[in-house]
């Protein structure tokens, strides 16, 4: 089953605890070296794949937002490219984003601000949500509200549109390691039942925190920086499926882990071949994403290129 959240399109399949990829991925954005034409990426970030395999990706060096279609050579800037900046025309390096499906608009975080940009023709500026905030992740649950993490506060807040305060839900005791502490929260997932993960990157964890949870859990990671399978370094993305299983861009280890339901260690998806260029590899990572049929995306932040892993 695949679940279609009604307000924007999260694409959550359902996907065998033993599923295997392909593990050479084939580049389907970027991968033409460094630069801003629009066949090229330039330290992608963000990455959210819509329904029909649409990419839309955080172009962070461009300090631009790309839609790239599935088969294409080439992106089209859907936000921002007019340089780095804080004009309402001007992103200043975003780093993640999503589809707002009833307001057909995206909302785009940078450090500093959340901005939604209207997807219709025509539009030339966006309008800000949230101003002075040092946000680097986004998430819209299926109650059409949207979760910032606070990267200077060590925290993530709920919103809803229109609101700037928000409500706390993860966090906010300050930068440490203890169960109710996060050292600068990135990538948020929310599931159905409001239930919060976040990546606490620099706890090289992943924590889960259930609706109205004083504390989180560790559900990856937390055994230190390290390369074992117990372990993450600077942790980048994840996605959750409708198993419960976790999925992590293990950043610094340049590979992709599969965490499921209650355990104690990983596995290696694809990737964790050293960094590098080949089809096997990445050189850090940025996002990740699934399509609806369990095709891994992976954002390849220092190869500047999107790669494709094909379920098996």
């Amino acid at each position: 089953m695949t679940i279609h959240f009604s307000l924007f399109i999260v694409v959550i399949p359902n996907i065998p605890i033993n599923a295997r990829w392909s593990q050479n991925g084939k580049t389907i954005a970027g991968g033409n070296g460094k630069g801003n034409a629009t066949n090229q990426l330039d330290r992608p970030m963000g990455l959210f794949v819509d329904d029909d395999q649409t990419m839309i990706i955080a172009d962070a060096n461009n300090h631009r937002i790309v839609q790239w279609k599935m088969g294409d050579k080439k992106g089209q800037v859907i936000a921002g490219g007019n340089g780095k900046g804080n004009r309402l025309n001007q992103l200043d390096y975003p780093t993640d984003v999503l589809i707002d499906k009833e307001t057909d608009s995206l909302i785009i975080c940078y450090e500093g601000r959340v901005v939604r940009w209207s997807r219709r023709s025509g539009t030339t500026q966006g309008e800000i949500l949230i101003d002075n905030i040092d946000c680097r992740g986004l998430f819209m649950d299926d109650q059409r509200y949207f979760y910032v993490s606070d990267t200077e506060k060590h925290e993530v807040k709920r919103y809803q549109i229109g609101d700037e305060n928000g409500i706390l839900v993860a966090g906010g005791n300050g930068q440490g390691a203890d169960l109710n502490q996060l050292n600068y929260p990135t990538y948020i997932f929310v599931d159905q039942q409001q239930t919060v993960y976040v990546l606490d990157e620099n706890n090289h964890r992943v924590m889960k925190w259930n609706k109205d949870a004083k504390e989180g859990i560790v559900v990856a990671g937390d055994q230190g920086d390290g390369d074992s399978l117990t372990q993450l370094s600077y942790p980048s993305a994840l996605f959750v499926d409708t198993l419960g299983t976790i999925y992590v861009a293990d950043s610094l280890n340049h590979r992709v882990m599969r965490w499921p339901k209650g355990a104690i260690e990983g596995t290696v998806i694809v990737g964790g071949n050293g960094g590098g260029t080949r089809a096997n590899q990445f050189h850090l990572l940025g996002g990740l994403s699934f399509d609806r049929y369990g095709n891994l995306y992976v954002v390849d932040l220092n190869n500047h290129r999107v790669q494709c892993f094909s379920i098996q």
